[in-house]
């Protein structure tokens, strides 16, 4: 007999219970809320109201009572009498129940509707006599047919006497008032439900503009490619409590989107200094595999002439090797320029590669402008500096650096002839040195980018000689590590760079 294995079932995955809506929740708990007050005074009322009645048919009980003692020395024969008889001798009220004791038995009446006093039956009496009453002679007997009664038994010579009024009417009241004060209630919380209803969903508007607002941001790719989020809270739901949700999502998402932007930004950026550095690294290499190869060309033709190879042959063959290998240094030269270049940005961003102390800013000038006025004869060279020295806290020959960039940046993007002035002033505190210089200017179209890296101004400048277009973007890498700000303004006829550092007073000798 073959077995089978037993299958487990799995236990039915518990089923998840959907939370109400905020909106409902607060409907709900406004309405009980009200509803539970209302009905509590509701049934106080009722109490009170009943209670106040019971004390009023307390009182007619009595007042009945009063009129109906009628045995005291000297009346009739009490055989003679009867309840009906009483009732009919003393009117009373409507529904007034007398019973008493006779030599004959015990005999009650009650007055109905049309004010006839009507015998009690032998099953009505004995359905009274079954009730019970207080010490005080105070109770409440339901008689069959008639309902129930308050009555009182007062003891009289000839035989006890009980004297009723019924409780339908004290009943009838309560029942009524308690349906009106129901009837009202449910009115009143229907009402107060569908104006509450109104009120949360409009307050609760902004929160959903807040939710739907996010829902669109979210669906939007925001991982990848050129973003802008352009959803916002609508400015007509952010101007109450809950509103201010709305307006600090709007914040937010403006931060975001400012964020993307830069994020954006910064990758094209990256893009481009990423192609900008193959570039110059690709000419350098192109020129040190081209030379390479003519260099390997010779020599394996020399090696293949052998002793055939004339001393013309020889000599040709030797100094074109020889220019080859210099042409491959000066590439090689080049490129370790560049990278170390790229290196010290990448350790100026990490907030490396300075040495601070005091530096006297106003001799690096004269030193910068010194080796520029070498450099570049072909220029008027001036310096602006007072006899006093202008001293910093900083990294000497980076802060030189900056300042050979800047007057190496006019003298090579200017024509012959024109004046360049450099000038150190202390000024609200900062250290301020300026490069200006007369020539053509700088185009508009670069000048926000002139401090990028590989950034060239070559459209508005006569370029003399080929750079890396890291010079200025150096420049203020070293001014930035140093807590200072480089900018620039230029128009034609004057072209003014400005290095603010923060001053400090000289060291004491």
């Amino acid at each position: 007999m073959t077995e089978h294995p037993v299958t487990q079932l799995e236990p039915a995955p518990a089923r998840i219970r959907r939370r109400w809506s905020l909106q409902t929740r607060l409907i709900v708990t406004v309405v009980s809320f009200v509803a539970l007050i209302l009905v509590a005074i509701g049934l106080a009322t009722g109490a009170i109201l009943g209670q106040i009645m019971s004390d009023n048919l307390d009182a007619q009980v009595s007042a009945a009572s009063n009129r109906m003692m009628v045995f005291h020395p000297g009346s009739p024969d009490e055989s003679d009498l009867t309840a009906v008889q009483v009732l009919t001798d003393r009117p009373a009220e409507v529904g007034t129940l007398l019973v008493m004791q006779t030599t004959g038995g015990i005999t009650g009446a009650y007055l109905d509707d049309d004010g006839t006093a009507i015998a009690l039956t032998d099953d009505q009496l004995a359905s009274l006599t079954g009730g019970n009453v207080d010490a005080q002679g105070w109770g409440t007997v339901a008689i069959s047919d008639l309902g129930e009664y308050r009555v009182r038994l007062q003891a009289q010579a000839s035989g006890p006497v009980l004297v009723g009024m019924p409780t339908s009417e004290l009943t009838a009241t309560v029942a009524k008032i308690l349906t009106t004060v129901g009837l009202v209630t449910a009115g009143g919380l229907l009402v107060l439900a569908a104006i509450v209803a109104l009120v949360i969903q409009r307050s609760l508007r902004p929160l959903r503009a807040v939710a739907d607002t996010a829902a669109r941001v979210a669906a939007q790719p925001l991982d990848r490619g050129d973003v802008s989020i352009t959803e916002r809270v609508p400015a007509s739901d952010a101007s109450d409590e809950i509103g201010r949700v709305g307006a600090a999502l709007n914040t937010l998402l403006d931060h975001v989107d400012a964020s993307l932007a830069s994020r954006q930004r910064n990758e094209e950026r990256m893009r481009a200094f990423v192609a900008d550095a193959s570039h110059e690294l690709r000419t350098p290499l192109a020129a040190i595999r081209g030379y390479s190869e003519l260099s390997l060309r010779s020599l394996r033709q020399t090696h293949d002439a052998g002793a055939r190879a004339t001393k013309a042959q020889l000599a040709a063959s030797a100094g074109q090797s020889e220019q080859g290998l210099e042409r491959i240094q000066a590439a090689s030269l080049r490129m370790t320029s560049l990278v170390e270049d790229l290196l010290l940005l990448a350790r100026l961003d990490e907030g490396r590669e300075l040495v601070y102390s005091a530096v006297d800013i106003t001799r690096v000038v004269v030193d910068a402008v010194a080796d520029a006025q070498a450099a570049g004869p072909e220029h008027e060279w001036e310096l602006d500096a007072g006899e006093e020295p202008v001293v910093v806290a900083g990294d000497a020959t980076r802060l030189h650096q900056v300042v050979t960039n800047l007057l190496a940046n006019a003298r090579v993007h200017t024509p012959a002839g024109t004046r360049v002035t450099a000038s150190v002033a202390v000024e609200d505190g900062d250290a301020v040195v300026r490069v200006i210089d007369n020539g053509p200017g700088i185009d508009p179209a670069v000048a926000d980018e002139l401090f990028e890296r590989f950034a060239r101004a070559d459209v508005s400048r006569a370029r003399q000689t080929g750079g890396s277009g890291l010079g200025l973007s150096i420049a203020k890498a070293i001014v930035t590590a140093h807590h200072g700000i480089i900018t620039v303004d230029s128009e034609p006829g004057a072209t003014v760079f400005e290095v603010r550092l923060p001053a400090r007073p000289e060291l004491p000798a």
